[in-house]
C-alpha cells in the first residue's frame, strides 16, 4: 500500500518538476554561431606580368561551443567563386577521318572561375546531400543544362567533361587544407587567383559547418580588373570591333614584313 502511494505521488509531482525547467519569458532558443569575413584587398588589379596571386581571406568565429571547437567538429569553407555565365561543352568525334563537333550541351549560369580552401577535404566534412543541396565544391557545382537534352544519358558525360577542362585550364581549383585556424575563434584562409582569370565581380563565401550541419554563411564582393594596355585593348575588341580587326591585320603584315626583311638570306 505504501508502494503505491509514493508511486501516485511521484507521478503526480512529474509535470511540476518538468514545468520548473521552463520559466515565463525567457528564450528557448539557443544562441546561433556567427561567422565574419574580411579579404586582403577588394580589388584585384591584372596588369601584363600577371601570373597569377594567392588572395588571403581572414575570418573570425563568435558564439562558438568552446567544447566542440576544442575537439574540431567546426570547420570551415571558403570559396572564390568568378561571374556567372552560360558554358557550352563540345564533343569531337572523327567523321570521314575530320575532327568535327557533333554533339554539344550548355549549362546555365555556371561560375567562370572557382577556387575552393577548407580545413580538411570536404567528403569528410558532410554529406554529399548537403554539399549538393549548397552547391559547395567543384563536384557539386549545380551544372543545369539548357534546352533539349534528349534522354539524359549523356548528361553526366557532358558535366564530367566541363569539370576536367575547367580544372585542366587552371579555372577551378581546390585546397583541402588551405583553412587554418591562428587561435580558437579566428581562421586564415588562402586562394589562388590564376593567371587567367576573368575580369569582374567575383564573390567571396565562406560557410561555417559544425558537427557536419551548416550553420551559416557570409560573403562578399570582390572586383577583378584589367588595367594598362590589357584593357585598353579589352575596350578596344568590344567597343571598335572593326577598327581592331584592321589593326591586327595591319600588325601581322607589318611583323611579317619585319621578319623577311630581318632573316632574309641574299
Amino acid at each position: 500500500m505504501r508502494l503505491l502511494v509514493a508511486i501516485m505521488t511521484l507521478l503526480c509531482l512529474l509535470p511540476a518538476v518538468a514545468g520548473a525547467q521552463w520559466l515565463p519569458g525567457q528564450s528557448t532558443e539557443a544562441v546561433r554561431e556567427g561567422l565574419e569575413i574580411g579579404t586582403s584587398t577588394s580589388e584585384i588589379a591584372i596588369t601584363s606580368d600577371f601570373h597569377g596571386a594567392d588572395l588571403t581571406i581572414f575570418g573570425a568565429l563568435s558564439n562558438t561551443d568552446q567544447l566542440l571547437l576544442a575537439i574540431g567538429q567546426y570547420d570551415v569553407v571558403v570559396v572564390l567563386e568568378g561571374p556567372r555565365q552560360d558554358a557550352t561543352v563540345r564533343k569531337k568525334e572523327r567523321v570521314f577521318g575530320i575532327w568535327v563537333n557533333t554533339r554539344s550541351m550548355t549549362f546555365e549560369s555556371v561560375p567562370h572561375s572557382y577556387s575552393m580552401s577548407s580545413s580538411r577535404m570536404i567528403d569528410d566534412l558532410t554529406t554529399p546531400l548537403e554539399l549538393t543541396d549548397q552547391g559547395i565544391g567543384i563536384d557539386h557545382i549545380p551544372l543545369t543544362p539548357v534546352g533539349f537534352v534528349g534522354d539524359g544519358s549523356n548528361l553526366g558525360e557532358f558535366r564530367d567533361a566541363f569539370r576536367r577542362l575547367q580544372q585542366g585550364g587552371g579555372f577551378y581549383d581546390r585546397n583541402p587544407s588551405g583553412v587554418r585556424f591562428v587561435s580558437s575563434n579566428l581562421f586564415k584562409a588562402s586562394l589562388r587567383l590564376p593567371a587567367n582569370i576573368p575580369n569582374g565581380v567575383h564573390t567571396v563565401r565562406a560557410y561555417l559547418f559544425k558537427s557536419g550541419i551548416l550553420v551559416t554563411e557570409e560573403s562578399l564582393p570582390l572586383r577583378v580588373i584589367k588595367t594598362g594596355i590589357e584593357q585598353m585593348i579589352t575596350d578596344a575588341a568590344h567597343g571598335q570591333p572593326i577598327l581592331y580587326g584592321c589593326a591586327s591585320v595591319l600588325l601581322a603584315l607589318i611583323t611579317g614584313w619585319g621578319a623577311s626583311l630581318i632573316f632574309r638570306k641574299d
